[in-house]
């Protein structure tokens, strides 16, 4: 079995589904270096034609997002997004956490798109693929200058993070909360530190998370709850303590979404279940796959975010019992995402030469 790398979530490096051209390592019986217990992290930038993309599936809230980063460092084993690394040809293991990109270029690419005279708006979600409060935003602030962006052109957006580090933007985030123009929603899967080491290596405490949930929410900036995913027999007994500890720091609206293994994520999931919880990996996949449908994984609309059967809807009905009580909404999902849009407006741009004073 292949050791946990400290920081990663990861335990190996496969291929992607799109490289033509793979290596096996075979052990020759001669001196073999020990595996190194730290991983390099490569940073590169990444130019942008586009920023926003648009989605068009119906388990999804929004219409457009927008990636600053590609990879991730927070190294969720879990994390849906890994999948995406294949297309640049890297792998969806290591690779997704340690070989990163960030769109240097983003906020400019932005303001071009917004201004196109055929744009329409609707709100625009940060956060739906990588985080975009992963580490590397305390260097490069490529989502603080999106922010700044959508601020001047007053156009909706909504985030979705793991990270603390979300507070260091609440100057702009409560402008444009004063104008019904943001929500932030925290991923919070569990509040056990234990279990959060070693399912978010780096990304910020639960603690921290609360933290900043309530200086956004001092602020003004509606925030709320994500329990993603839940996690059957390892954090499903942690549903009422996550709402409840949100509520406490300012949460006002609330949802989940159970586990979800796609594509090559669903090898690496099991070989972090095989790693830190030999006793129990039989057990966690048999009821996963009880809720897909014999499956690892179900992708179909309609089911793929909450899956189906009993233990779906215990889970579902838990989730609801808990939120009425503590007084969240009462929506399929326990979110509102109705941000105002009629607010946007193209900054009017002058001309450099017409502030030129031409007179004798």
């Amino acid at each position: 079995m292949t050791d946990a790398i400290k920081g990663h979530g990861a335990l190996s490096n496969p291929p992607g589904r799109f490289d033509k051209l793979t290596q096996t390592l075979e052990h020759d019986g001669w001196y073999e270096e020990e595996t190194p217990n730290k991983i390099e992290t490569v940073v590169m930038p990444e130019a942008a034609r586009t920023v926003i993309s648009r989605n068009q599936s119906p388990d999804i809230h929004f219409g457009q997002s927008i990636n600053p980063y590609r990879g991730c460092s927070h190294a969720c084993p879990y994390c849906y997004a890994r999948p995406s690394h294949a297309y640049v040809g890297l792998s969806p293991g290591l690779d997704f956490e340690t070989k990163l990109f960030y769109k240097a270029d983003a906020a400019a690419v932005l303001e071009k798109e917004l201004s196109a005279p055929n744009y329409k708006c609707s709100a625009i979600m940060l956060g739906a693929n990588t985080d975009p409060y992963q580490p590397l935003e305390k260097t490069h602030k490529v989502t603080r200058s999106l922010l700044e962006v959508l601020l001047r052109f007053k156009h909706p957006v909504s985030i979705t993070t793991k990270a603390s580090l979300v507070a260091r933007d609440v100057d702009l985030l409560a402008e444009l909360a004063r104008h019904n123009l943001t929500r932030v929603m925290f991923s919070i899967p569990t509040l056990d530190n234990d279990m959060k080491r070693i399912l978010e290596p780096r990304a910020a405490s639960s603690g921290a998370k609360l933290k900043a949930m309530r200086v956004l929410a001092d602020a003004g900036v509606p925030v709320g709850v994500l329990i993603a995913p839940i996690i059957p027999v390892l954090t499903e007994h942690e549903i009422e303590r996550v709402l409840e500890a949100s509520r406490e720091a300012g949460a006002s609206l609330a949802g989940y979404t159970l586990l979800r293994l796609p594509w090559e994520v669903k090898d690496l999931f099991r070989e972090w279940l095989a790693q830190h919880f030999p006793d129990r990996a039989a057990h966690v996949m048999s009821i996963v796959r009880g809720m897909r449908g014999e499956r690892d994984n179900d992708p179909s609309f309609g089911t793929r975010m909450h899956a189906t059967g009993p233990v779906a809807q215990l889970i579902r009905q838990r989730f609801q019992l808990a939120s009425r009580r503590l007084g969240f909404p009462e929506d399929r999902h326990g979110r509102d995402f109705s941000l105002a849009t009629n607010l946007f407006c193209r900054p009017i741009r002058t001309h450099p030469q017409l502030s030129l004073d031409l007179t004798t």
